[in-house]
């Protein structure tokens, strides 16, 4: 008897130290904090692991972009262009067709829900997004789906032209939560995007598009 309840109270004392709840605020994270680039080495950095999964990476300047813009519209043949409404990047390219509108493509812009926008989506060329930053050490872009923008402008066009500002890149992925703040609230879902989609058959042929865009083009502004 006397063993069976020396058991039972070793278990209990066992459960009641588990149960304490650690004190998470001081712990550290050395790991995922140590990478700390310059501005100019995020940039190499980020365009070389992108470029590496066949991303487009393109430098330009907050005056040259648009020029940029109308080159890669140009190449690719793009004819219906989708972009969402009541963002900065949407006033730029209105202002843009309005200055030069025989070379910039049809402007179609993304206002009813998706059940709605299924023959839009899938019937046009090309989108154009903003980023909330891009990431260093992994070559990937922060994606933040809002109503104007929703996930499905990344996903379901053939080529996706994101708008990365230099000076928005973070050296890690921690980083990027913690400047931002993400903790204070999230969207249903956040996208780090390095690459196109890209999959495999059973017999390992690789194919572009299967999952999303075929194609992604970065506009990198310095």
């Amino acid at each position: 008897m006397n063993n069976t309840a020396t058991a039972r109270e070793n278990i209990l004392s066992n459960l009641r130290i588990s149960s304490v709840v650690p004190d998470i605020t001081s712990r550290k994270y050395p790991v995922m904090e140590y990478k700390r680039w310059s501005l100019q080495e995020k940039v190499e950095q980020l365009k070389q692991k992108m470029e590496a999964v066949h991303t487009e990476v393109l430098p330009c300047s907050k005056s040259s972009w648009g020029r940029m813009f109308r080159t890669v519209v140009k190449e690719k043949n793009i004819e219906k262009i989708l972009y969402g409404t009541n963002t900065d990047l949407a006033q730029k390219l209105r202002e843009m067709y309005q200055q030069t509108p025989e070379e910039i493509p049809e402007l179609v812009y993304y206002e009813k829900p998706i059940e709605e926008s299924k023959d839009l989506l899938f019937g046009i060329d090309a989108a154009i997004t903003t980023t909330l930053g891009g990431i260093a050490e992994t070559g990937s872009l922060i994606l933040w789906p809002t109503p104007e923008e929703p996930r499905l402008m990344s996903l379901i066009p053939p080529i996706h032209i994101a708008v990365l500002y230099a000076d928005t890149i973070y050296n890690n992925f921690l980083e990027a939560m913690t400047t931002e703040n993400w903790n204070s609230g999230m969207p249903s879902n956040a996208l780090l995007i390095s690459g196109p989609s890209k999959t495999a058959d059973i017999e390992q042929t690789l194919v572009y598009g299967v999952h999303g865009c075929k194609e992604l083009v970065v506009l990198l502004i310095q």
